[in-house]
């Protein structure tokens, strides 16, 4: 039989398929949790007693959407197997699961179909479906590069300075190397990183590892196809690099200066600096904390629900509104008080269509915040403040917490759960992926302007 053409069917097949990516990352994303939690209900997984259904279901999604918020002290509640299992789904939520299966398709067959190539560009957030496969490659090569490089610095530190077995020490190297990479936050300790605040071989390390994951895979290959030449960076890598910059900078002065009576007044002003910059460095969704977040100042709170609000990189492994959306609408904001006709920024100016998008994921977000936010803090013992920092750091995929998560009611942890869930995937992605269908208008209504202000 000879192909002569597309059918109307065939056009209706295509087109359906271009709308699937979405859902069956949000199934693959479903699935890992559902693996996870009943690894994690296994009776080996367990130091002690079973894991309950909602630990066991809390730690999985936080696992795979790498975020770090806990209902149970890690190290001592789960045994080896265990955090083996959490390790696991990490670097499977950190690649993205559809990304996971997409590279193994290439390896086993060589080739990618078109479904293949969607799921994928859906999942890593690439344009060119041609380069899917080179991408995908480049995605994991480069993961497990900075988790090598990361591990090994982690490991000779845990041995040579806490005398750490040789085996114990690779296990703490390599699982917080996967976990900072993905900016997962999970930890083998039960203070996080605060027995080595003032330890640079263990926070930097770290913190570096967060921040390349961070900043995603755009920027990543683009600097090291193009090195630091800036006028060959493209827009995006401008913004998210500068926006990186500016919020470390920031956030650690704001750190530094908020809790100097507080968390840091017993270090030095060198181990000062170390801390405050860990803390800027996580607080965008990476969620190791190396001073104790529930005696923070409630000023130093909010500042961190800002930054945790902003968040990362867009593709990276971190969560937030992304940091190039936070730039266009304050790009927006600064051209429209100017009365300037359009919004530029590094002699580019910004279409309306990004300038829309940026809008509708900022406004989904805080309400995404917002009605959880409200809705907890009627029903529980906690004040505003905690419940906000909660939400905000779960639906950021953050991880940090005031120390109330475990707490909480369980109707509340499966509130949480899902905005991990949302969180990891996107607002805009998973409204999409959940939409019947995509309208289309072939007219345009007359133009009109209400009053604003």
């Amino acid at each position: 039989m000879r192909f002569s053409g597309l059918t109307n069917r065939d056009k209706s097949r295509g087109a359906a398929l271009q709308r699937r990516p979405g859902q069956l990352v949000i199934g693959g994303f479903l699935a890992a949790v559902a693996v996870g939690t009943g690894l994690l209900l296994l009776p080996v997984s367990a130091s002690g007693e079973s894991a309950t259904l909602m630990e066991a279901v809390f730690t999985a999604t936080s696992a795979v959407c790498v975020t770090g918020l806990i209902v149970t002290d890690t190290p001592v509640f789960w045994s080896g197997f265990g955090e083996a299992v959490i390790l696991v789904l990490i670097q499977i939520g950190g690649l993205g699961v559809m990304t996971v299966a997409s590279l193994l398709g290439v390896l086993v067959s060589r080739r990618l179909d078109l479904r293949s190539r969607l799921v994928a560009a859906a999942s890593t957030r690439t344009v060119g479906l041609g380069d899917v496969r080179r991408i995908l490659v480049r995605v994991v090569v480069i993961a497990l590069v900075v988790e090598a490089v990361v591990a090994a610095v982690l490991t000779v530190r845990f041995a040579v300075a806490y005398d750490q077995p040789l085996g114990r020490a690779v296990w703490q190297g390599l699982f917080h190397a996967v976990s900072a990479y993905n900016n997962a936050g999970f930890a083998l300790f039960s203070g996080s990183l605060m027995d080595f605040v003032s330890d640079p071989w263990i926070c930097i390390p770290t913190s570096v590892a967060m921040i390349v994951g961070g900043l995603g895979l755009p920027v990543v290959l683009e600097v090291l196809r193009e090195g630091w030449r800036l006028p060959c960076w493209s827009l995006h890598t401008k913004i998210t690099l500068l926006m990186t910059a500016l919020l470390l900078g920031g956030g650690t002065g704001f750190f530094l200066v908020a809790e100097a009576d507080a968390t840091m007044a017993r270090l030095g002003v060198a181990d000062r600096l170390l801390a405050s910059f860990t803390q800027a460095a996580n607080a965008r969704t990476a969620g190791f904390n190396s001073v104790n977040t529930g005696e923070m100042h409630t000023e130093t709170w909010l500042g961190t629900v800002i930054l945790m609000f902003i968040g990362a990189g867009s593709g990276g492994t971190g969560g937030g509104i992304k940091v190039t959306t936070f730039a266009v609408l304050a790009v927006v904001i600064w051209s429209e008080l100017r009365g300037e006709p359009d919004a530029n920024l590094f002699d580019r100016r910004i279409s309306p269509s990004t300038q829309r998008h940026a809008l509708t994921v900022a406004l989904l977000a805080v309400a995404i915040v917002v009605l959880p936010t409200l809705w907890m803090t009627a029903l529980s013992p906690f004040t505003v403040d905690q419940i906000l920092f909660e939400v905000t750091s779960a639906f950021t995929t953050t991880g940090l917490s005031t120390g109330i998560t475990a707490q909480l009611a369980w109707y509340h942890q499966v509130v949480l759960c899902v905005l991990m869930f949302i969180g990891r995937l996107g607002p805009v992605t998973l409204g999409t992926a959940l939409a019947l269908r995509a309208r289309r208008r072939l007219y345009r209504l007359p133009e009109s302007a209400p009053i604003i202000g």
